[in-house]
């Protein structure tokens, strides 16, 4: 008897994406690089698991909470959650902090322990051995549950797809069966009550009603049809600006290379992932071919403006280099065009430029939270705050350097 093919939810998005994309991820088992978004996912999604967890009497506070996230965030680099710097790591954090909060202040008060959280479910099914991760299981009596799947990225919007999957898993487990009897031994038979997306960030929930029983059918048709494919090796990509724009395969896809991947599986083949990316643009697989209309879409204006902002805005950084090396130059601190005032005055600022060190000894010292969104400021006014341990202060402060910075004010003239 033929194994029966390990799949998910995101393995069958990642085929819809692009089947050669599937193909490197899961044929040639080549992990896709860091993704600081997936950090930052996983992290809260461990706090609201610790927060929920059924085994715990009374619910965690939030000082409790926000340790428990602390001790999670620094278990990886800012490198291995994928942050492109330790600042975007350290503002990660601090929006990670403000979540929690914000989830506590607007639900601590109806906290209820959940039927379960971060239920892994392994369902044999059709030639399928099916993995899903329920977030979280309430039940509602009657033999009825509610599934809530928490968002942390931006968009609140969500393709039901996913609902339908969690759907036909709790409806057909044996598992999530035995655990609901388990709290109600009358159940014959579990159904879905409700089906619910939370976005974190804006502390919003999307509730649906159960699918029916048709949606739930043809749904299922397009999962084994997906599964097929998989089965018969057809991993043709389907190149597009956006797949291919942030595909970590693009080094070794043939769509770039012209040629089938036959380099290393695996994490040896991670290297070649991180090289500079291949500058030809893909052909698409659409035989219609794209108008040739000469008016501009909504999406290159806003390209253009954005250039031309960042090029505006270093054009008036050099001007004001200009401008205040030659009121030096004369000794002045005040001078007036024709229309507009301009005036130098200088300001002390503390700077820290080893940002990995000074992130090391805020973990060190316990000082992250007391930054909020740690900055070069708000690092800085650690040295005054008598809260703050004097052993900590020197060492911040072996870190620091006094430096004058000129500050160019404009005003416009009567």
């Amino acid at each position: 008897m033929a194994k029966n093919l390990s799949f998910s939810y995101s393995k069958m998005g990642m085929y819809k994406e692009c089947p050669q994309k599937y193909k490197f991820r899961y044929v040639h088992m080549i992990p896709e690089l860091p993704k600081y978004y997936f950090a930052f996912g996983s992290i809260l999604h461990s706090v609201m698991e610790f927060v929920y967890d059924p085994a715990r009497q009374f619910f965690p506070t939030l000082a409790e909470a926000l340790a428990y996230f602390d001790n999670e965030w620094n278990k990886t680099t800012w490198e291995q959650k994928g942050y492109a710097s330790v600042d975007k790591e350290l503002a990660g954090y601090a929006e990670g902090r403000r979540q929690i909060e914000a989830y506590y202040a607007k639900n601590a008060s109806t906290f209820t322990h959940p039927l379960s959280v971060e239920m892994r479910s392994t369902l044999e099914i059709d030639g399928l051995s099916l993995i899903s991760i329920l977030d979280r299981m309430d039940y509602l009596g009657n033999g009825q549950v509610k599934i809530l799947d928490y968002k942390t990225g931006k968009t609140v919007q969500r393709e039901p797809d996913q609902l339908y999957m969690y759907q036909k898993v709790v409806e057909t487990s044996p598992l999530i069966k035995a655990l609901v009897q388990q709290k109600d031994p009358s159940v014959k038979e579990v159904k879905v009550g409700q089906l619910a997306f939370y976005h974190l960030p804006s502390l919003t929930e999307m509730t649906f009603e159960r699918a029916p029983d048709r949606e739930i059918f043809e749904f299922w048709q397009k999962v084994l049809a997906v599964a097929d494919h998989i089965r018969a090796g057809q991993f043709e990509p389907t190149p597009g600006e956006n797949q291919c724009r942030w595909c970590d395969y693009r080094n070794i896809c043939p769509v770039f290379t012209g040629k089938e991947y036959a380099g290393p599986s695996g994490a040896a083949a991670l290297a070649l992932l991180k090289g500079p990316a291949p500058l030809a643009t893909p052909k698409t697989t659409s035989p219609v071919e794209k108008p040739q209309d000469l008016s501009k879409t909504t999406q290159e204006i806003l390209s253009e403006k954005i250039d031309r902002y960042g090029s505006l805005n270093e054009e008036l950084a050099q001007l004001k280099d200009e401008i205040i090396a030659l009121m030096k130059a004369q000794q002045f601190t005040r001078h007036y065009g024709t229309q507009y005032k301009a005036e130098i005055h200088t300001k002390t600022v503390t700077k820290f430029q080893d940002a990995e060190a000074v992130l090391a000894l805020l973990r060190k010292y316990n000082l992250l939270a007391k930054t909020l969104v740690p900055t070069q400021s708000t690092i800085a006014a650690l040295l005054a705050d008598p809260t703050v341990p004097t052993e900590a202060k020197t060492a911040l402060s072996k870190l620091a350097s006094v430096q004058t910075q000129e500050i160019l004010d404009m005003e416009k003239t009567d």
